[in-house]
């Protein structure tokens, strides 16, 4: 699915330059649960950016299914996005104005899905996540896991094969943060391709693979023995 080579990306201002990702080789394969982690400024929501086709690496290739990303234009990126990338962040980033429905739905709208169809979808994927009685509420009604699970839903409502994931549980409890990678953990067991952002060692054994950053440069990967269970995905 995702195949990076020799991928620098370079910050630079009048009087320095930083380099946050340095010669970085990655493949990520349909299916995958990935998990980067690092210590603070060593490139991971960097790296998690231009997987999501927003940031332009300095240099080196990106091949997404198989098409070539570097070269494309704007306008090029954001089609690929659009039905093809889910993102999730630690802030939720939901609009205050919206209703949880019309939050979910607006992935659909810019894709010009019809309705009927859009009211299906939002709905059955507001019951996978344990929230179409919270279909009217506005997020701030909303406890810090249920926006979370929200965002999780609007990410997930376009089937889009590749979820992005930065610090998804950043800003919630321990009992939130297990309820949102367990989440996760069916999401990616249905087929979904997850990459998660995480400074917990507990999120990243989630992972089928954990990508350990350092100064913008990959020092280690490890393989965990992930079961995945039918009981803890009850909750979709």
């Amino acid at each position: 699915m995702i195949k990076i080579e020799n991928l620098s990306m370079l910050f630079a201002t009048d009087e320095v330059q930083t380099k946050a990702l340095n010669n970085i080789n990655l493949e990520i394969k349909q299916g995958e649960f990935v998990a980067i982690m690092g210590p603070s400024g060593c490139g991971k929501s960097t790296l998690l950016n231009i997987l999501g086709t927003l940031d332009t690496p300095t240099s080196g290739s990106y091949s997404f299914n198989g098409h070539r990303v570097e070269g494309m234009n704007e306008k090029q990126l954001t089609a690929l996005r659009k039905g093809n990338i889910g993102f999730i962040f630690q802030s939720f980033n939901l609009i205050d104005e919206l209703t949880v429905y019309e939050n979910v739905e607006l992935p659909l709208i810019y894709l010009h899905v019809k309705p009927a169809e859009r009211k299906r979808k939002v709905m059955e994927v507001l019951d996978k996540v344990s929230l179409s009685h919270r279909a009217g509420h506005l997020p701030q009604q909303l406890s810090g896991g249920q926006q979370q699970r929200v965002a999780i839903a609007r990410a997930v409502v376009t089937n889009a094969p590749l979820l992005l994931a930065d610090e998804p549980t950043g800003n919630l409890d321990s009992t939130n943060g297990m309820e949102v990678m367990e989440l996760l953990r069916t999401l990616n067991s249905r087929g979904t391709t997850v990459v998660i952002v995480t400074h917990s060692q507990r999120d990243a054994m989630y992972a089928h693979r954990i990508i350990r950053l350092l100064d913008g440069k990959i020092i280690a990967e490890n393989f965990n023995h992930r079961p995945d269970t039918d009981d803890k995905s009850e909750m979709l």
